[in-house]
């Protein structure tokens, strides 16, 4: 018995080795590849998975003289401390609203935007339209904003043109109730041309053969669009959409913080820029509370996102994993 078993474990050595060789083999037959591949291995290992390491100083109370290792061990204070404060209640329920507006109403826009390009037959005036569509995509989010701006400012042109229509002129900016509604349509307007890139690549792989075979059988435009577009583009539909789902709380930090004032607060008050100012830019700095918020944000995303995936499994869609 005891032989049965030193031949076993002298097999399964063997193997081992057998597959060591073949691996070492492998590498030395193709080592362009794996050089290339070590380069955003490396990035991701270092930008990425190194920086995690910072992520404890969330249940710990960080000293920056101490440092990450001797500052003590707190546990979740800091996440208690959050979900207790009167601030939690507000910036998540903002976070919230503003991100789930953003969803509804700008992610069929470029499916209908592709959609619509998709039968248009005059090639100038396609790419015309696609061009004028993606070019506000590549404005910075500063510029974007100081367009915004000065266009809604209450002596500036919406405001000239209200007063010539005989109406009251609004300072917009300074309305609580209109930051959502001015954040997410000037997103859709900067965005949506360029959004529409892969579901326009989704389009072009159907094949011309069904659409043939449905103009023969004297289905219509919309007709089409709904059984052979529709169908063709919804696996796409169902990722993108569970990558959204990801990003729920990240609302676009950038740009909220830089159309934010006192007079909107109430309503543009998110994680990211409340992080951002207990964890930088308070007169004492807290750089583990702030940590602690970030960690439950990206808690919350996971928790979505496999929510989200999972779900498109259950119903026989498409899915991540």
């Amino acid at each position: 018995m005891s032989n049965t078993n030193v031949q076993l474990q002298k097999g399964k050595s063997e193997v081992k080795i057998q597959k060591q060789k073949k691996f070492w083999r492998e590498v030395r037959n193709s080592w362009q590849l794996y050089v290339l591949f070590a380069l955003p291995l490396l990035y991701i290992l270092v930008f990425k998975y190194y920086p995690m390491y910072g992520a404890s100083i969330a249940f710990k109370n960080f000293s920056p003289i101490l440092g990450i290792t001797d500052s003590p061990w707190v546990g979740f204070d800091h996440f208690k401390r959050f979900f207790e404060s009167y601030e939690f209640v507000r910036v998540l329920k903002n976070t919230l609203l503003l991100s789930l507006y953003q969803l509804v109403a700008g992610f069929p826009f470029p499916i209908i935007l592709a959609l619509s390009l998709n039968y248009v037959m005059h090639s100038k005036f396609k790419k015309s339209v696609q061009m004028i569509t993606y070019a506000p995509h590549f404005i910075s989010v500063v510029v974007m904003v100081g367009i915004i701006l000065l266009i809604l400012e209450p002596r500036g042109p919406l405001n000239d043109l209200l007063a010539l229509l005989g109406m009251e002129r609004i300072h917009f900016m300074g309305e609580a109730s209109l930051f959502k509604s001015i954040f997410v349509w000037s997103g859709i307007w900067q965005n949506v041309g360029f959004g529409c890139i892969i579901y326009l690549a989704a389009l072009s792989s159907v094949s011309p053969e069904l659409h043939e075979a449905a103009v023969v059988d004297g289905a219509s435009k919309l007709q089409r669009i709904w059984h052979i577009d529709i169908p063709s583009i919804l696996p796409i539909t169902i990722i993108l959409l569970i990558l959204d789902m990801g990003n729920i709380l990240d609302t676009g930090f950038e740009k909220v913080l830089l159309m934010q004032n006192n007079l909107n607060l109430s309503t543009s008050e998110v994680i990211d820029t409340y992080v951002y100012k207990v964890g930088l830019i308070a007169a004492l700095p807290q750089y583990s509370y702030a940590a602690a918020i970030g960690i439950f944000k990206a808690v919350i995303a996971l928790i979505l996102i496999a929510g989200a995936n999972k779900l498109s499994k259950k119903v026989g869609q498409e899915s991540l994993w």
